[in-house]
């Protein structure tokens, strides 16, 4: 009894001695989770990521934890779910059975929103570029103008994990944060004129089943001639749709809508939470890589805008440029902040299956943006 008691004193004094020289980083970063744990609890924001997200950074920063040691829990997670790329690819089975591309397909012309709104990602990438970012890292953080956690995890684990922690905090809280961002751009960017544009709401769908069978297959296979590299990206996204779409395999569909989504989302958290020591993370890499994650998402939403005024124009005002910002792939969010904005000026205004037909062209856009990069790197042999 009074050796475990003289233990558990020593093992606290070593505790508050290492938090008193070498830990205070790690102090610092408790602090950080717990605040994306309230973020998470009392806001709202993006609860299922950040609560094990922040969790698993408190795990991994309080004193001489070894979880992200060989063998230990978070490293567990992490070598078997990112270093192998797992995770994200099964979350992208979900995302591909909970989209519904129809509004999509029933006004094809709205993927070049889906194609403006990755123009942060590009832009962002030259600019990591010239602030002296190696190219597989300029990469990694540009891909957060994806505005898609998944994918800028995929990317960032393969190509450099040592900014996985800050990339993917970066890109879950600047999408949570796309109602906020967001509207003051396109009151800025628009007139009182096109705020105001009405366009007709679909009576009922004129695709038909074997349309949306055929896109998942057919998107799949332009994926792979076009940009190979990223085909397990696109692959496993319409995989996921294909199975919503054939209706032969509710029971995979809703597994990996529910059950594996839900499951891979926690460990992912608690992975991704376990890369954010504090002697590692609390770095200025850090800093700039949430700086340059919100220049991207505002080139996103300034180029989508641009083109809506473009399209108005060429239209005859029948192209609410609005819409615009729903081409990023925060899916459906945008798409609600375009609805809801849109009301704000015209309550009569119905935008939301326009904007969700922008929106959806935006998760195509956002994986084949990052697809092609790839591919790219690869041709350059930095892959």
């Amino acid at each position: 009894m009074v050796n475990s008691i003289i233990q558990g004193y020593v093992g606290l004094t070593h505790g508050i001695v290492y938090l008193m020289t070498d830990g205070l980083p790690n102090m610092v970063m408790i602090a950080v989770g717990g605040i994306l744990l309230y973020l998470a609890v009392k806001k709202g924001v993006e609860p299922l990521l950040l609560v094990p997200i922040g969790f698993g950074c408190l795990l991994t920063n309080l004193p001489l934890s070894d979880l992200m040691e060989e063998h230990g829990l978070l490293k567990f997670f992490y070598d078997i779910g990112i270093a192998t790329e797992i995770f994200p690819l099964l979350i992208f089975i979900g995302i591909g059975a909970m989209t519904d591309f129809t509004p999509l397909l029933e006004n094809p012309k709205i993927l070049l929103f889906g194609a403006a709104g990755q123009a942060g990602i590009f832009i962002t990438l030259l600019l990591a570029l010239a602030l002296g970012f190696g190219k597989l890292e300029a990469v990694s953080i540009g891909i957060i103008g994806a505005c898609d956690g998944p994918t800028a995890i995929y990317v960032t684990s393969l190509y450099a994990p040592q900014l996985l922690g800050p990339v993917s905090v970066a890109a879950y809280s600047y999408m949570s944060l796309v109602p906020i961002i967001q509207p003051p751009i396109m009151r800025i960017l628009t007139t009182q004129r096109e705020r105001v544009v009405r366009m007709p709401i679909p009576s009922q769908s004129t695709v038909s089943a074997r349309t949306r069978l055929l896109f998942p297959i057919v998107v799949t296979i332009i994926t792979a001639l076009i940009a190979p590299k990223g085909l397990a990206l696109m692959g496993t996204i319409m995989l996921g749709n294909f199975m919503k779409e054939s209706g032969v395999v509710a029971r995979l569909t809703g597994a990996s809508e529910n059950e594996i989504a839900n499951i891979v989302t926690l460990f992912l958290g608690l992975a991704i939470g376990g890369t954010m020591n504090g002697h590692v993370f609390l770095q200025t890499t850090t800093l700039a890589v949430f700086a340059l994650g919100f220049v991207a998402i505002c080139f996103d939403t300034i180029a989508g805008i641009f083109l809506g005024k473009i399209m108005c124009f060429v239209t005859g005002g029948k192209i609410n440029p609005l819409i615009g910002a729903a081409g990023i792939s925060a899916y459906p969010m945008a798409a609600r902040v375009v609805q809801v904005q849109g009301q704000k000026y015209d309550k009569r205004n119905y935008l939301l299956m326009h904007a969700m037909g922008a929106n959806t062209g935006g998760q195509i856009g956002s994986v084949m943006a990052a697809a092609v990069m790839l591919s790219v790197l690869k041709g350059m042999g930095l892959i």
